[in-house]
């Protein structure tokens, strides 16, 4: 199965938010109670029942002004997830073929390392049930080659979706097109990501945009390093242990005493 690469043109978003509603109903998510606090950002937030978010940034002009940048924000689907590197559960964080990074929800324990070892921020918690949520990359469609739902409905064609080579190949000609300021991201992190962004301002004038994401030092020296360390010993110990009672035998209560 050939990886896919979900492109996504910052320049091309008129913050219609036809991205958020299809995958709320793909998915089959709930609605969510949010009230107005004098932006048009709505919800204020990734949450456990919203994995697709429009992020709005406004940008003050020196004439008084502001200028609007939006962005799509969601998982991108790491080829080296922090996520997954984290996840005590074995087979609760997977990777597919495409590329999609999966948690299974009924296998989550609720540990938040997910949360905590995610380089961009993702995963949410739902307090009712402490189990860990977000975006699957449509894996339920792209495994039957369907493409991803907030593709499906865009309609400037700012999310297109296909074989990783040609996207990462159009993203970098559309930046060049652009000029500018303009840059590819995501392509260059954590191994590549899954979705990448042609964005036409810098990373720093995006909100929440991460300008140089990373898994975190102790998580890598935990988990390639010590881990393996620790599972080691604990193998040792238990093959001594055996080896122990083969020859030795079980301790016997001494004879005597009270």
């Amino acid at each position: 199965m050939t990886e896919k690469v979900m492109l996504v043109d910052v320049s091309k978003c008129t913050a219609c938010r036809a991205c958020q509603v299809a995958c709320k109903q793909w998915n089959k998510l709930p609605a969510e109670k949010t009230q107005q606090h004098g932006t048009h950002q709505n919800p204020p937030d990734l949450s456990w029942a919203t994995w697709n978010l429009i992020r709005f940034t406004e940008v003050p002009l020196k004439d008084g002004g502001v200028k609007w940048l939006f962005r799509r924000e969601a998982c991108l689907h790491c080829t080296d997830p922090g996520c997954q590197r984290a996840c005590p559960v074995p087979g609760c964080i997977v990777k597919t073929p495409e590329g999609a990074v999966v948690i299974n929800s009924e296998l989550c324990i609720g540990c938040k390392m997910c949360v905590n070892s995610c380089p961009f921020e993702i995963p949410r918690i739902n307090p009712e049930n402490n189990k860990a949520y977000k975006c699957t990359f449509c894996w339920d469609r792209i495994s039957h080659g369907l493409i991803p739902a907030c593709a499906k409905v865009c309609g400037p064609g700012a999310i297109t979706f296909g074989d990783k080579d040609v996207m990462i190949a159009r993203a970098y000609a559309r930046a060049k097109a652009l000029g500018g300021d303009a840059t590819v991201y995501g392509d260059k992190y954590v191994q590549g990501t899954h979705v990448i962004y042609v964005l036409p301002e810098k990373v720093r004038m995006y909100e929440r945009m991460v300008v140089n994401p990373s898994i975190p030092i102790s998580l890598i020296l935990w988990k390639d390093i010590l881990k393996p360390l620790s599972v080691l010993a604990i193998g040792a110990a238990l093959v001594g242990t055996f080896f122990h009672y083969v020859i030795k035998g079980p301790k016997r209560p001494e004879e005597g005493g009270e």
